[in-house]
């Protein structure tokens, strides 16, 4: 697979494929806030050994999706923050006048390329996107959002956010290093809460590494709360004989 598959067992649905296009390592994401049943999870890892892949990682999970992973042998790869911001009332930015204003404009099919740059300069290589990554990002919920910020006709910064009924989610945030600490961020994220408070979400989730202080740090300014459980990546050798029990 060159691309993340929906695949089916019963009523549980499984989004799989490569993990950044490493054909050794297999993606496993079970739809927000509905984990599979232990049987149809075993059942996908069986089919995922029978195509040759050696391990598997999972997107990244709260508490009460984990367990039927857990029951088969997954462990913690990376932990992760989790945090929640309400989105009632008026959305304020509380830097407001500290620096030129920061404008964005749709994403385009033609800014990939800058995009996935940017990605790959701002994270480290185990959470850089790809083009399959980038677009199940902008595919995972029904509704989206694609975003990005250029400077002198180059892509600088981007985002994509996601709504699911009341929840919505920031995907994914990047801004290239040589142009971070000029409000890049900053004005993303306040397109995202006001683009998902006015399309009818109540609340919107983010995620990001327990090292990623500056993220953290302009999460909570802009009124974002930790959730105390955060979020795993899970992680299993796979082998022909399929998952244990």
């Amino acid at each position: 697979m060159s691309r993340l598959d929906t695949v089916q067992w019963g009523t549980d649905q499984l989004r799989v494929g490569p993990w950044r296009g490493d054909h050794r390592i297999a993606y496993v994401a079970p739809a927000p806030g509905h984990p599979p049943a232990t049987a149809a999870l075993g059942q996908c890892l069986r089919m995922l050994s029978e195509r040759n892949y050696v391990s598997v990682l999972t997107s990244a999970l709260s508490p009460a999706e984990q367990h039927p992973f857990l029951a088969l042998g997954f462990s913690v790869h990376e932990h992760l923050h989790l945090l929640r911001r309400h989105l009632d009332g008026a959305i304020a930015d509380p830097g407001a006048g500290s620096g030129p204003a920061v404008a964005n404009r749709r994403g385009r099919r033609g800014d990939r390329a800058d995009v996935l740059a940017v990605d790959h300069r701002a994270f480290n290589p185990f959470w850089r996107f790809d083009q399959v990554g980038l677009n199940d990002a902008r595919g995972a919920t029904p509704v989206s959002r694609f975003r990005v910020v250029a400077a002198d006709g180059v892509v600088v910064g981007y985002a994509v956010t996601g709504r699911a009924g009341p929840i919505s989610y920031l995907q994914r945030l990047a801004v290239d290093p040589d142009h971070q600490r000029q409000g890049i961020a900053r004005a993303l994220v306040l397109d995202a809460l006001r683009w998902a408070q006015r399309r009818g979400a109540t609340t919107m989730l983010v995620n990001t590494q327990e090292q990623n202080i500056p993220a953290l740090t302009l999460y909570r300014q802009l009124g974002f709360v930790l959730e105390l459980d955060g979020l795993d990546v899970l992680e299993r050798d796979l082998d022909q004989a399929g998952p244990p029990g």
